[in-house]
């Protein structure tokens, strides 16, 4: 007998919570550092506070049949290591689950205390990866640069003029179902809170030649390029494209974020970490922490 989608879903969360419950320490290298003197200007992030979140992507997928897709136990672990790091660096974390294909899928939302809860910017990257490998660059490096860049201004506890939320959407990758079932559950009301939805898919993509830039939000598209320009680095305007960030603007909701752009052993086995540049992904996690700080701070 099928059990009723609601309990399905209570006994889904129930697992995972005495799983997070039992779930291992969060590795040393992850954990959450000192925190800083307030300042006017953004921390900066190290390749090492970056690439530590991106090797325990990678064992995990390696721990669980060489994958972190929607339904499985890698994706569930991942799930669990980044909220680890978020709950101890003081974040408000909430998990927001869905069925897709008959398995029960995770959203996960970190909120900053303080900050107008009315003006939200919000930052994302899809958690999930495909069946066929373990998605090191596409997603693991945009969800490790938008968790260093959580670490780092939780680390410098900035002081928000606006709300600073967080976002690991599950599912991206059969076709943007985490994502769209979390707008789809907003109310009208909670839609118009968010100011931008910032979006990062592939950030650390090897031989790059230009970072590609959602543009449609002003404010936070002129922030990327003037941010790109000052740093000397060559940007693409890639209109809206096509990721995460599309369940948002399909719901009126402004959007921009950036992605380094599809590289080597897309979709397939051999993603892994060291697919993934660096030097490339450090970058790019400084332009994600740099253009949130200005948005939520000025």
């Amino acid at each position: 007998m099928e059990m009723p989608s609601r309990l399905r879903r209570t006994v889904a969360l129930l697992g995972l919570c005495a799983a997070l419950i039992a779930a291992p320490a969060v590795p040393a290298a992850a954990a959450a550092e000192p925190v800083a003197p307030r300042t006017a200007q953004a921390p900066v992030v190290t390749t090492e506070q970056v690439m530590s979140h991106l090797r325990a992507l990678q064992s995990i997928a390696d721990r669980n049949g060489g994958n972190r897709a929607h339904g499985t136990s890698g994706f569930r672990q991942s799930l669990m290591y980044v909220k680890g790091v978020l709950d101890r660096a003081g974040y408000r974390t909430s998990l927001r689950p869905f069925t897709y294909n008959g398995a029960v899928g995770y959203n996960l939302i970190a909120d900053w205390p303080g900050g107008d809860p009315n003006h939200v910017v919000l930052v994302g990257a899809h958690l999930d990866s495909v069946e066929a490998g373990p998605g090191m660059s596409d997603n693991g490096s945009g969800s490790a640069a938008v968790l260093a860049t959580a670490v780092a201004m939780s680390r410098a506890d900035v002081a928000t003029k606006s709300r600073l939320r967080f976002a690991w959407w599950g599912a991206e990758e059969p076709g943007l179902i985490g994502s769209k079932d979390y707008v789809q559950k907003l109310s009208a009301a909670e839609r118009k809170k968010i100011d931008v939805y910032l979006n990062f898919d592939m950030t650390g993509t090897k031989n790059i030649q230009q970072w590609l830039v959602v543009h449609n939000d002003p404010r936070a598209t002129d922030t990327f390029e003037a941010y790109f320009k000052d740093k000397g680095l060559p940007t693409f305007d890639i209109g809206i494209g096509g990721s995460d960030h599309v369940s948002f603007g399909d719901a009126g909701i402004p959007v921009s974020g950036f992605t380094s752009g599809v590289g080597d052993c897309y979709h397939q086995a051999c993603d892994r970490i060291d697919n993934v540049d660096p030097q490339t992904e450090t970058v790019s996690t400084n332009a994600i922490l740099g253009v949130t700080w200005q948005l939520v701070t000025g």
